[in-house]
């Protein structure tokens, strides 16, 4: 009785399934081994750590933090994207910091959209995507990512008529783990201007790249008409911190920040504290991390292709993204694979129309039970009913 319209076109959650079936495999005594939510289970750099301990221990970051205590936070964002990306961002007028970046992109499109507005989105995507649009009252225009591309869009193919206010992208790419070049950025990037539409990438795998790939940043196709979504969720393990940045136009920016000032203040002084000390830290701290993700990957992909299923190597992000043979209802596998086997996954058809046939698996827990949920998955049957999306 009380659900606004937008709020009852925000879609359900493919999830609270999954969370169901694994409390079945529980209840029967099955070991669960949960691959279906990208949460890092590595432990924060200890510097980190030590800063927000301290930080708890000073009476003067309890209060309200207000936008000039945000300065030292958004001036560490500067010289990471500069260091890193030999990007330069103005500090005052071209960062904004985040209370993480899905809440980032949902004021973002606030901000800078009005209801009705087209929004261009990847499908699949990841699905929150869905739902900061769905609060907006956008149009989604979807672009299908196909494994023949390289799960990167045609932008050539958008018709016509179509007149997008904002392009979304998303590279290293949840949930296909796709990557994409800076050249790949700069035709995007000059594609958008052409048609006055915002690109705004999320980009909070930049660092758990593996071997020799690094990810580039949009911004480096320049800062015009450009907005980027960091988060320390992925990178620095800190996904309960909830902390990112936003870099880019001033003028987006500057409607983001007069938005998030209406309905939020920012995140604690001292996860601030402890963010800018991330941002600043040497990479080889952060290559750790991606090092435990990439021998992940070796444990997982080989022993899936073992299966006969389709999946490529990634070359970035904490997934492995796996075409499964005869697969036509990926809800419906995932649902009676956890439920029977204790191993979730997530099923391709809660990331759009174009994932299904397709499952996400997490590069969340240890090689061992990587090889333990391969293993369970040599015997899983390929269902004949239909699960529905939950509401």
């Amino acid at each position: 009785m009380w659900a606004s319209d937008r709020a009852s076109a925000v879609p359900g959650s493919v999830f609270s399934l999954m969370d169901q079936a694994m409390g079945r495999a529980r209840a029967a005594g099955l070991p669960v081994i949960d691959l279906s939510i990208g949460s890092s289970d590595l432990h924060p750099p200890a510097a980190v750590l030590d800063v927000l301990r301290d930080a708890t221990r000073d009476p003067a970051t309890y209060r309200y933090p207000m936008v000039s205590d945000t300065r030292p936070l958004r001036m560490a964002a500067a010289d990471y994207l500069h260091r890193r990306f030999g990007v330069q961002v103005n500090a005052d007028g071209e960062v904004v910091p985040l209370i993480g970046a899905q809440e980032g992109l949902a004021h973002l499109l606030l901000a800078v959209t009005d209801p009705g507005d087209t929004l261009l989105l990847p499908d699949p995507c990841y699905p929150p995507y869905l739902g900061a649009a769905a609060v907006a009252g956008l149009n989604v225009v979807t672009l299908p990512l196909h494994v023949e591309r390289g799960f990167l869009p045609d932008l050539d193919a958008v018709p016509a008529g179509v007149r997008p206010r904002v392009l979304l992208l998303n590279y290293p790419n949840n949930p296909t783990s796709a990557v994409a070049d800076l050249a790949f950025f700069e035709r995007a990037a000059g594609w958008c201007r052409a048609r006055g539409t915002l690109l705004v990438h999320d980009n909070p795998y930049a660092e758990l790249t593996f071997g020799t790939y690094r990810a580039p940043s949009a911004l480096q196709a320049g800062v015009d008409g450009v907005v980027e979504l960091h988060s320390l969720s992925k990178t620095h393990h800190m996904g309960g911190f909830r902390v990112g940045f936003a870099a880019g136009d001033a003028g987006a920016l500057a409607a983001l920040a007069r938005v998030k000032g209406a309905v939020d203040f920012h995140p604690y002084l001292g996860i601030q504290r402890a963010a800018a000390l991330a941002l600043g830290l040497p990479e080889d701290v952060g290559r750790e991390g991606a090092a435990t993700f990439e021998a992940r990957r070796d444990a997982l992909v080989p022993a899936l292709q073992r299966l006969d299923w389709d999946v490529t190597l990634p070359q970035a992000s904490m997934f492995v993204w796996a075409r499964v043979p005869g697969l036509t209802d990926s809800v419906a596998f995932a649902v009676q694979l956890a439920a029977q086997t204790g191993v979730a996954v997530s099923p391709g058809r809660a990331f759009g129309v174009q994932g299904e046939g397709f499952v996400r698996l997490a590069l969340v827990q240890p090689p061992a039970a990587l090889e333990r949920a391969a293993r369970a998955l040599s015997g899983a049957a390929i269902p004949s009913g239909s699960a529905p999306l939950a509401r």
